[in-house]
């Protein structure tokens, strides 16, 4: 998604309590730099922060890292967290935002950084065979993300896409993921955790059904046995 420049989006983030600017030097130290110690949830991608804002302050009982490459983004997440809190009249003290590439993850989140579960709503398809590399859900991406995710830890993924849906489920199954839960159309699911995000209402307004899954990391193969194989 195309977004316009927005000059004062760093400059709050910066003078905001909840933005880590520099999430380099937190790498292996993500659980002291917020209020509490208590289990992490991590979304990759946060967007404008519809999903974050709304999860973190209906759940005090856990951390949540949303991360971003864009500032202009981020700008427009604080700025929902801000509003939903202040609403909720609570500080936002169980979430963090932060500015990376995420197909670089591994730079700023390590194995010491255990994370509970990771949120991916709507990420980029990434449709030309080429371009594949690039989902956040691409074999590559999930390796990254073993690393850091808790033994029997979950993946939730949220999509409008087809493709990207049914290409998923190969990736999960070769890097060592069960799915537990799986929807064709999530709003007439039953399912009744969802949170509704700024993409979502769009997509179903537009009458196209999201498709939803739960994976859960189990062990890998045998050491030797071939996994991952990048298209």
């Amino acid at each position: 998604m195309r977004i316009r420049h927005k000059p004062w989006a760093k400059p709050e983030l910066e003078a905001s309590s909840f933005f880590v600017m520099q999430p380099e030097l937190k790498k292996n130290k993500w659980k002291e730099s917020f209020k509490r110690e208590q289990p992490l949830y991590i979304e990759l991608g946060c967007g404008k922060g519809g999903f974050v804002s709304q999860a973190a302050f209906a759940d005090p009982e856990h951390n949540y890292l949303a991360v971003d490459i864009k500032y202009e983004m981020l700008g427009l997440a604080k700025r929902k967290v801000d509003s939903v809190f202040s609403e909720g009249n609570r500080p936002a003290d169980n979430v963090l935002l932060t500015a990376h590439n995420i197909e670089r993850i591994d730079m700023i989140i390590g194995e010491k950084d255990i994370a509970d579960r990771i949120y991916i709503n709507f990420c980029n398809p990434w449709p030309r065979t080429k371009h594949k590399k690039r989902r956040l859900t691409h074999p590559r991406q999930l390796m990254h993300y073993r690393t850091f995710l808790a033994g029997s830890g979950e993946i939730h993924f949220k999509t409008d896409d087809d493709a990207l849906f049914a290409e998923s489920l190969e990736y999960f199954s070769e890097c060592g993921f069960e799915v537990t839960y799986i929807t064709y159309d999530l709003h007439n699911s039953g399912y009744e955790h969802n949170i509704m995000t700024e993409h979502e209402k769009m997509f179903s307004d537009e009458g196209i059904k999201i498709k939803f899954l739960i994976a859960k990391k189990i062990q890998l193969p045998t050491e030797g046995d071939e996994v991952v194989q990048e298209n």
